[in-house]
């Protein structure tokens, strides 16, 4: 069982990319969608959660999950030994690799894998996605049709 995680707000064809690799990589994918109290977010969880599903329901193998707290605590309850991270760059290399070596201190049973995305949705990031949305632009290519529908919902320029 492998976890990956997120606020994914909103969930992007880059998160797509690194949770339906993974799936074929690991017997069960758990997306976890972390509750973000520590942020404003433009969706709420249960909209997040609800667009995770409908956007992944085609892989039998993926749960989507919310959670709070410690990821490593959720990977222990759910019997994960491996935590999936998506890297687009060097900036979030350096990021993940000290979380990763967090995590590692915390539960020495659970790895980190690291899948790069493709180059196709390198440059998609749920910030801009939000911000293009926000003003009117087309992020079509950039989220999945469930989630294009609640960003039409918040923004009904987009």
């Amino acid at each position: 069982t492998a976890l990956y995680s997120g606020t994914f707000d909103p969930l992007t064809l880059g998160h797509e990319d690194v949770v339906r690799r993974a799936a074929r990589m690991f017997d069960r994918v758990i997306l976890a969608v972390a509750r973000a109290h520590h942020k404003k977010t433009l969706f709420s969880l249960d909209e997040r959660l609800a667009q995770a599903q409908a956007a992944l329901a085609d892989c039998t193998n993926v749960s989507v999950r919310p959670f709070e707290g410690l990821l490593i605590d959720l990977a222990r309850v759910q019997g994960a030994t491996v935590i999936v991270r998506g890297l687009r760059s060097h900036t979030d290399y350096d990021y993940e690799i000290q979380m990763a070596g967090m995590n590692m201190h915390l539960a020495p049973e659970v790895d980190t894998v690291f899948l790069h995305t493709r180059a196709s949705v390198q440059h998609i990031s749920s910030t801009l996605v939000r911000e293009i949305s926000q003003l009117g632009g087309d992020v079509s290519a950039l989220v999945s049709a469930p989630v294009l529908e609640g960003l039409r919902g918040k923004h009904p320029r987009a």
